[in-house]
């Protein structure tokens, strides 16, 4: 349970400005807020008066807050909002750790990397004095989301490796706008249609039955449509640590996307062994998913072992997961130590249990990419589509070519170099 911060709230004469201003800084955050809920939150404090700081915390918690998970990320983002000393400093201390006096011997929740983030957007260690004055000055914080088409193209292009924290920031919040659709396969199950190319004789029968056996009229039915499940195997070794954080932000968008058209979605991470973090992707706080997630897989930014975890993912998940015929997202740069033998079996193995087998490879970045490691020679004729995943461009043309069985991307080109 959250509780109410202790600190003195400020006298100013333009209340109603500084809780819209609060509010645009919730919203960046990634709090559903809109100008209802502005209004409510300012009749509410007129109604509630500006004496107690208790009645003041929650009733703005009361018109704000409609997600248990969104409680700690409104108490951070209203500690810093309403100037409260200590957590002005802390908040600094993670995103300029340059500053004078700052203490970092403290690890950032999910909650307060979101609460710096939107109150502290355009701050970076180069300019430690923009926004900041000494502890015991006035503090003016001003919030702008905006983005402009030209910034977002470069962003767009750049890769995840090259990112400021600023960027960094920002592409997460293009991740999650990102979709991933697929489309439906038919299935062996009928449904009834009057345009169908297929005699659904049980029902016929049973018509028939009624009217004393005279047939008067076929039934018709077609295939009924399908969604496939999308299993994700993410290599979280550490020559993909940039990559695997930026892709796992997207699996979670895809995750707890409505619509998208798939019927589940299977996450595991590995680099010396495996780990199914599916149960962390369905909290709705991308931040406190993927620290949860951090927290299960031991073995993030460590050594690489993909033969043994296919293995290991062939061996217990396989059956539990693909039985239906999966699409398969490999997240990895292929570089493994391990026999080449092994790891191209377990790679058949997998391919033969998928419906689609896709290979994403941040190395393709690089124009003059060849498969001269062992690694990614065994790997390459088990995969169906290989492509690129360095940059948000690249994933977005990840999710145009899915849902296209014929786009193999550049296996072609390299197989002919093999």
């Amino acid at each position: 349970m959250v509780e109410y911060p202790d600190l003195d709230l400020p006298d100013h004469p333009k209340l109603t400005h500084n809780i819209t201003h609060f509010a645009r800084a919730l919203r960046k955050a990634g709090l559903p807020v809109g100008p209802g809920r502005v209004v409510d939150a300012i009749r509410a404090v007129e109604a509630a008066g500006f004496t107690s700081q208790r009645d003041f915390f929650y009733t703005l918690r009361a018109c704000f807050v409609t997600r248990p998970e969104h409680r700690a990320v409104f108490a951070q983002i209203f500690r810093l909002y309403w100037r409260d000393p200590r957590y002005m400093e802390h908040m600094m201390a993670m995103m300029l750790p340059a500053i004078r006096g700052v203490q970092e011997d403290h690890a950032a929740k999910p909650a307060e990397k979101r609460a710096s983030e939107a109150l502290l957007d355009g701050i970076t260690p180069d300019q430690p004095e923009t926004g900041m004055s000494e502890p015991d000055e006035e503090t003016q914080i001003e919030v702008d989301a905006s983005l402009t088409m030209s910034a977002e193209e470069r962003l767009r292009s750049l890769d995840f490796e090259q990112m400021s924290v600023d960027e960094v920031a920002q592409a997460k919040r293009m991740l999650a706008r990102l979709e991933l659709p697929v489309k439906p396969f038919a299935s062996r199950r009928g449904m009834a249609s009057h345009t169908g190319q297929r005699i659904d004789a049980r029902k016929t029968l049973r018509a028939a039955m009624r009217r004393g056996g005279e047939m008067q009229k076929l039934q018709l039915q077609t295939p009924k449509p399908r969604w496939p499940n999308l299993v994700v195997l993410c290599d979280i070794s550490g020559s993909m640590s940039h990559y695997s954080r930026m892709v796992l932000h997207f699996v979670h968008s895809v995750s707890n996307q409505k619509g998208a058209g798939w019927a589940r979605v299977q996450a595991f991470t590995f680099g010396t062994r495996l780990t199914n973090i599916t149960r962390h992707l369905i909290t709705r706080d991308v931040d406190a998913a993927l620290t949860a997630a951090g927290h299960e897989a031991q073995d993030w930014e460590g050594g690489t072992r993909i033969g043994e975890c296919l293995h290991a993912f062939n061996r217990d998940w396989s059956r539990r997961v693909m039985g239906q015929g999966a699409v398969v997202l490999l997240i990895s740069d292929g570089l493994d130590r391990g026999a080449p033998e092994a790891l191209a079996h377990e790679m058949q193995r997998l391919h033969l249990s998928s419906r689609r087998l896709i290979w994403v490879n941040p190395l393709l970045r690089w124009d003059g990419f060849a498969p001269k490691a062992t690694g990614i020679r065994a790997m390459l004729p088990h995969v169906d589509t290989f492509r690129a995943g360095h940059s948000i461009a690249t994933l977005e043309d990840l999710a145009a070519a899915i849902s296209r069985p014929d786009d193999t991307g550049e296996k072609a080109r390299l197989m002919a170099a093999l």
